[in-house]
């Protein structure tokens, strides 16, 4: 046990609610601030492009998830594996972990870029752009965004470290500055400028740019403290036996988002089939789940920035083997991942209409099947903040294999086979029963995960005493 260690580090001895609430509200704050990036861009393209142009943001929505898949397959995985070896008293591998990332993403984001590119229209039209205007929007957005990906990676991969390095408002204020740009200059851009969907994909490239330069002065520059980790020109060629460890840990990351965006795939070409068959439409079904599935994510993401305010916390005392305050840091983390969850789940509840319109003012029949979209699809979100915060436990504690697991248990393993079954009984309802059934039976299996898990660690608590 590293006893030494965590009697130096503030996640080693400060008390545990306290530590919560210091990482998790930044934490929070930086997740929710990365949903609005694209709440804000569908809102303004749905009062200056209409309906069509929220369909088109839809389509690209798989293209963001898998640009997200890599960012937090090398974030959340290089930020716990250098919460563990901070831990374990290891700083220089903590330091060379961070500079691993940094290259990494970077390259990792140019290859995506190009890949993604060259590619562009015929994974537009898999992904649900059947319609000639809805691909030629998505192709206009979606071009834009790509070019944005490398910086975006390293956005991601240096907001997580940040956390891990002790200053998880930094990331809050990079983001924050970040999403208050996009917020300007979307209206001047589609607006002012009349670019449309180009000038909302301009202004959200522009930001993630910003936050990532953000990031990067910070970790280039100098500190007195030899627990922080800092960009080092000596370090900057990726450890690729570090790069190796730090995603094995963040490969249920990966997995997770790229089981959302293997449904949101499934999902569109199902809204656009069934939508067609019915009264409603194709486009306007694609759109209206748009909307229901960008505020789905506001929900998630408090539960997410839960997990990754939990993250240094657990990774740190699963280095210095200290059991009942990794125990305590999860408990006290899914009662208030649950908390914000509910909280938000209950206002959609209450006033969907509301939500529904400031998303621009359509016909009746689109805000009437918007309503039932949200009420229905989302009603089983308030099981959302005990699966997050449990996947993320798991991959924080350094145990990928049940984080890849139950990672894909919700989105992959039970949504995507409902969506494809019950649309053929109950028609496009079908697709909107699909996600509460999903939510609350992954919650079930979950549970059966991590009720032996905090039996294990109270064990070993208690032994540990009495030693």
């Amino acid at each position: 046990m590293t006893l030494s260690s965590a009697n130096e580090n503030p996640l080693g001895y400060h008390p545990v609610g306290k530590l919560l609430v210091q990482f998790s509200v930044p934490a929070i704050i930086s997740c929710l601030i990365n949903s609005i990036y694209n709440i804000v861009d569908q809102i303004f393209i749905g009062q200056g492009v209409g309906y069509q142009g929220n369909a088109a943001t839809t389509v690209a929505f798989p293209i963001m998830t898998i640009l997200l898949a890599f960012g937090n397959m090398i974030g959340a995985g290089s930020a716990s594996f250098a919460a563990i070896r901070l831990g374990e008293g290891h700083e220089k591998d903590a330091k060379k972990t961070l500079n691993s990332a940094f290259t990494f993403s970077f390259f990792v984001g140019i290859a995506v870029m190009i890949i993604g590119i060259i590619f562009l229209k015929p994974i537009l039209w898999l992904f649900g752009a059947k319609d000639a205007i809805i691909m030629n929007y998505s192709i206009d957005y979606t071009f834009i965004i790509l070019l944005g990906t490398p910086f975006n990676l390293v956005s991601i991969a240096l907001s997580n470290l940040a956390r891990t390095d002790g200053t998880p408002r930094l990331a809050m204020y990079s983001m924050l500055i970040g999403a208050g740009l996009n917020t300007i200059l979307d209206p001047i851009y589609i607006f002012k400028f009349n670019w449309g969907v180009k000038g909302a994909a301009i202004a959200t490239v522009t930001s993630q740019v910003i936050s990532a330069i953000i990031l990067i002065v910070y970790f280039v520059k100098e500190t007195s403290n030899p627990r922080h980790m800092r960009l080092d020109r000596k370090y900057l060629k990726p450890d690729f036996a570090i790069v190796r460890g730090f995603l094995a840990l963040g490969i249920s990351s990966c997995i997770t988002q790229s089981a959302i965006c293997i449904m949101q795939i499934v999902m569109n070409n199902s809204l656009m089939h069934y939508g067609n068959l019915s009264s409603i439409g194709g486009d306007v079904a694609l759109s209206a789940m748009g909307i229901v599935m960008k505020i789905s994510t506001i929900m998630t993401s408090l539960a997410v920035g839960v997990g990754m305010g939990a993250q240094p916390i657990l990774g740190f005392n699963k280095g210095a083997e200290n059991y009942a305050r990794i125990r305590k840091t999860y408990l006290m983390a899914i009662s208030l991942a649950t908390a914000l969850v509910v909280a938000v789940w209950i206002i959609c509840h209450i006033f969907p209409a509301n939500i529904i319109n400031l998303f621009g003012k359509e016909s009746e029949d689109f805000v009437d099947f918007s309503v039932n979209c949200m009420n229905i699809y989302l009603f089983g979100t308030f099981c959302a903040g005990f699966q997050i915060v449990s996947c993320n436990y798991f991959q924080s504690t350094g145990q990928p294999l049940k984080a890849a697991l139950l990672s894909t248990l919700r989105q992959l393993s039970l949504l995507v086979p409902l969506i494809i079954i019950l649309p053929l009984i109950f028609g496009l309802n079908g697709i909107l029963f699909s996600a509460p059934i999903a939510d609350i039976a992954s919650a079930f299996i979950v549970a059966g995960f991590i009720i032996p898990e905090m039996k294990r660690l109270s064990k070993k608590a208690n032994e540990t005493l009495k030693s």
